[in-house]
Parts: structure tokens; C-alpha cells; sequence
């Protein structure tokens, strides 16, 4: 059995290859700050996506919920007795 990352079909020796790539490319200095940038940026796409939901859940709430009929501006305005 073997480990796939996202149903990529990525399995160990693929991901140390990438890895290896990505040292090369990088080095190793600007490997920690690389990561850290990701990270922050993984945190700030998931608090977005809470507000947004959070946004959409709110919205739709509103629009849910009962009016009260008694309101004279809902209602269609009346003919004037002649």
C-alpha cells in the first residue's frame, strides 16, 4: 500500500524527490523562511475562508428569517376613498 498525497498519485520516493528539488533550488538559508511565509499564508487563506462562511451563514440567516406582517410599508399601498 502506498501513501498518496491528495490522490496525486505522490508517493514517498516522488515526495523526497520534490524535496531534493526544492533544496537545490533554494538552499538551505532560505528554506525556513520559505516555509514560514507558507505557513502564514495557509493561516490567513483559512481565517478568509471562516469569514467568508461566516459572511454567507449570516446572510443567509437574515434572509430566513420572518418579516412581521404588520408593517404598514410592506404592505401595497391602499386606494384613497373618493
Amino acid at each position: 500500500m502506498t501513501f498518496n498525497i491528495l490522490a496525486l498519485g505522490f508517493g514517498g520516493p516522488e515526495l523526497i524527490a520534490i524535496l531534493a528539488v526544492v533544496v537545490l533550488l533554494f538552499g538551505g538559508t532560505k528554506l525556513p523562511g520559505l516555509a514560514r511565509s507558507l505557513g502564514r499564508s495557509m493561516t490567513e487563506f483559512k481565517r478568509g475562508k471562516q469569514e467568508g462562511s461566516d459572511l454567507l451563514n449570516a446572510a443567509e440567516s437574515k434572509d430566513t428569517t420572518p418579516t412581521d406582517s404588520s408593517d404598514p410599508t410592506d404592505s401595497a399601498p391602499s386606494e384613497p376613498n373618493a
